[in-house]
């Protein structure tokens, strides 16, 4: 018997949105990246893109469990001598939370230009209203 490895071209795609309104970031992102690798498929390759597409909705009510919105630091550095800039996450959250959920996802997904092209599947979306009916996209509710 031999093993199915799935063509690029023979991947049937489809189209999830997905409400994270009180969700834990963590649990929904580690799902989230899995729908868009394709791991939800008998089909899955590891060399090939077989995911889905996903829609975010309400990124701006996600919720981070324990005290990780005060202590827990979104970091980045400029590659110059002193130049690490922090904010924490409830500041960020607040300014720009569909950045978090990217920063997220980004994150678990393998590193590459496997991973950059996973990560285009997915759009983010602060409120409730998105602009992807054209797609009829089907609702997914999380396990978690």
């Amino acid at each position: 018997m031999k093993s199915y490895l799935a063509k690029p071209l023979e991947v049937e795609r489809k189209w999830f949105v997905v409400d994270v309104e009180g969700k834990v970031l963590g649990r929904a992102a580690s799902q989230i990246a899995a729908i868009l690798r394709g791991k939800h498929k008998p089909t899955f390759t590891p060399h090939v893109d077989t995911g889905d597409f996903v829609i975010v909705i309400n990124a701006d009510k996600i919720v981070l469990t324990g005290k990780k919105l005060d202590q827990k630091m979104l970091r980045h550095h400029s590659h110059y001598p002193g130049g690490l800039k922090e904010v924490p996450y409830r500041v960020a959250l607040a300014k720009k939370p569909e950045f978090i959920f990217e920063e997220a996802v980004r994150r678990m997904l393998p590193t590459g230009p496997l991973g950059s092209q996973t990560l285009k599947k997915m759009i983010v979306y602060r409120g409730p209203e998105h602009k992807n009916e054209a797609q009829n996209p089907e609702v997914l509710v999380l396990k978690y």
